[in-house]
């Protein structure tokens, strides 16, 4: 199971970190947000030793999603050296996920 940031956590979890993390922005509601989140579970626990695989809830931490201009969710992002390099934003599956992902985890 991927472990959760918040406002409080995030500059530790995310920015400070020393190899790439996947935060998944979400919100409890978001129908797609359910369906996608056991394949970033799947891709964190098989790629943990690469990537770290975050969750950060929306609704809760409203100024992180407008600090990172979330507008749709599911939004995934991946940060390096405290910068975001890549974004996915809408619900795919496992296979499109890896291959958005293939210059972290591969």
């Amino acid at each position: 199971m991927s472990n959760a940031t918040t406002q409080a956590t995030f500059q530790a979890d995310v920015l400070d970190s020393s190899k790439p993390v996947l935060v998944d922005f979400w919100a409890e509601w978001c129908g797609p947000c359910r369906m996608v989140s056991p394949i970033v579970d799947q891709i964190g626990e098989e790629h943990g030793e690469k990537l770290t695989v975050l969750k950060l809830n929306v609704d809760e931490n409203p100024q992180l999603a407008a600090q990172y201009q979330i507008t749709s969710i599911p939004a995934l992002k991946v940060f390096e050296g405290g910068e975001v390099v890549k974004t996915i934003i809408g619900a795919k599956p496992k296979p499109a996920l890896e291959a958005d992902l293939a210059d972290f985890i591969g």
